[in-house]
């Protein structure tokens, strides 16, 4: 019998070492484990992990990026790409420590931005935590004729993540134009959001946020340890009665049911932020989101944007297709 063929068990054995390799290259360069914790958590010896990630180096695996994909990652991608008709899906591994998760997704995503850029291009952005850490994957470059916007409002006083600072963030990794949202991602009445959205320019900023060429966006959950509710956005107080009201999750401030549909709910008439229904002129809608407990704000968020494009790590992407 031919050993090279496929199923055959030496090429078994190759696959599984490879698949050890690129989780290896995750763990150590981006979630920043160190050798010993790589070790346990493979269940392998410290000696083999040095050689894995110095055989990563030399083969081209790694550079800044990680360059590789195991077996595991890429049957997820493909089932998740046929069962919510995605046209991209990247899988990044568990991570070893769940708080780690969105900096694994976020260094995909900025990743995946990155290579699809190019001059002229339009990208609106989101925000989040997942998006913040999407920076570092990012390879910084000057882009002609780039622009950049932001599809929320900002805050007069942020302790680490501002909505707007995303976008500038980005557009000043590219040398591109900025395109802010400049009103409070939240104002007192909803009667304040309508006379704000009557003025020239932020109409201006939503037609141009309508006409992207891509959209980077995230998702966040109805718990108390999601963005809008840690960072004070929102009070603590409002999570009874978004889940009375069927909340599963928000895209863009927009909270939404399981179906995708915006909820009925007070919080809702006072986000100053680009819709979700608003993305659906928007050439490719990508969302990046990780976690078994964000399964049904993603799957939502999928519904609500129209999305073609996700970026989600392990945990999360087995969920999503267990219900299918």
């Amino acid at each position: 019998m031919d050993g090279s063929m496929e199923g055959a068990p030496g090429a078994e054995n190759e696959t599984l070492v490879a698949d050890d390799k690129v989780r290896a290259a995750w763990l150590y360069y981006v979630e920043g484990l160190t050798q010993e914790q790589i070790a346990e958590t493979l269940g392998l010896n410290r000696i083999k992990i040095i050689r894995m990630l110095a055989a990563a180096r030399t083969e081209g695996l790694i550079r800044i990026r990680i360059d590789g994909r195991a077996a595991r990652q890429v049957a997820l991608e493909r089932g998740l790409i046929g069962r919510f008709g995605l046209a991209e899906a990247v899988v990044v591994p568990r991570a070893r420590d769940p708080d780690s998760t969105a900096a694994l997704v976020g260094h995909a995503a900025g990743t995946w931005l990155s290579d699809r850029l190019r001059d002229g291009l339009s990208v609106a952005v989101g925000w989040g935590q997942t998006l913040h850490l999407a920076l570092r994957g990012m390879q910084p470059r000057p882009i002609e004729g780039m622009s950049v916007v932001s599809l929320l409002g900002g805050l007069t006083h942020s302790r680490s993540i501002n909505p707007s600072a995303v976008a500038r963030r980005v557009a000043d990794l590219f040398g591109a134009d900025c395109f802010q949202l400049t009103a409070p991602v939240f104002v007192a009445q909803p009667e304040i959001r309508e006379a704000l959205w009557r003025e020239p320019t932020l109409r201006e900023l939503r037609d141009r946020a309508r006409a992207a060429d891509i959209a980077l966006v995230s998702v966040g959950d109805v718990q108390g340890n999601a963005t809008l509710f840690r960072e004070g956005l929102l009070p603590r107080a409002d999570l009874a009665s978004l889940r009375k009201a069927h909340a599963v999750g928000d895209l863009l401030c927009h909270f939404i049911d399981a179906e995708g549909r915006l909820v009925d709910h007070p919080v809702n008439r006072r986000v100053m932020a680009v819709s979700p229904a608003d993305l659906a002129g928007i050439g490719l809608v990508a969302i990046a989101a990780g976690g078994a407990d964000k399964e049904h704000a993603i799957r939502a968020a999928l519904r609500a944007s129209a999305a073609k494009a996700l970026i989600t790590d392990e945990s999360a992407a087995e969920a999503l297709l267990a219900d299918a």
